[in-house]
């Protein structure tokens, strides 16, 4: 027993995987999974151990990454409470945990200097419009600035509430990358990825929170 919390006590800090022991087979990148890059499994290059389970990393400068914030890099608990949402969309009305009750609602965090963002908007557009009254999408802009989110929509039409973060609201949702998409149903978080997905991903995804 008292070996076992010693070891645990080790393990609240990544410690680096010897080179001679990372695995032969190929591994998902910590790093890169949890950005939303998605190029597969390949060759580790680095690992390390935390919390009693093994990371590994296709570039060994990811590890610096790791080690500096672990839990940013863990792959989510689901369902977990969703934290503070509380801002207007464009047409004044405002999105809390009181208007998005008894709704299965879509948050996409994105930005108008993000290609991956503007890659992924049709393919959401299509999934509200397919899936109508059942799903609710909001369009939360991370910019810095209003003036360029406002120059965008000038240009840009969505179908579903678009809003500017104001509050730092990102921050609260632990966002790092962009764009990243919270599934919400009944005040829990109950599905999130970051970086592009297939519509087909999306869909099987939606489709099972439809059914619960």
């Amino acid at each position: 027993m008292i070996t076992f919390l010693f070891l645990a006590a080790i393990q609240d800090k990544p410690v680096v995987i010897p080179k001679a022991e990372l695995p032969k087979t190929d591994q998902l990148c910590a790093v890169c999974e949890a950005d939303g890059v998605g190029h597969g499994a390949e060759k580790a290059a680095a690992g390390v151990r935390y919390q009693g389970k093994e990371y590994y990393f296709c570039n060994p400068s990811e590890v610096a990454k790791f080690t500096k914030d672990p839990a940013a890099y863990l792959p989510p608990v689901l369902p977990r409470p969703a934290p503070k949402f509380e801002l207007a969309d464009t047409a004044g009305t405002t999105w809390n945990a009181e208007s998005m009750k008894g709704k299965l609602v879509l948050i996409d965090f994105w930005a108008t200097w993000c290609v991956p963002c503007k890659e992924m908007k049709p393919i959401i557009e299509r999934l509200h419009k397919r899936a109508g009254a059942k799903l609710t999408v909001l369009s939360v802009s991370i910019d810095e600035k209003k003036a360029d989110f406002d120059k965008f929509l000038a240009k840009t039409k969505f179908s579903n509430p678009v809003l500017f973060d104001n509050a730092q609201t990102w921050a609260a949702w632990r966002v790092r990358v962009v764009p990243t998409f919270f599934v919400v149903k009944d005040g829990l978080i109950v599905d999130q990825w970051s970086g592009k997905r297939s519509e087909k991903a999306i869909q099987e995804l939606l489709d099972k929170h439809y059914k619960s």
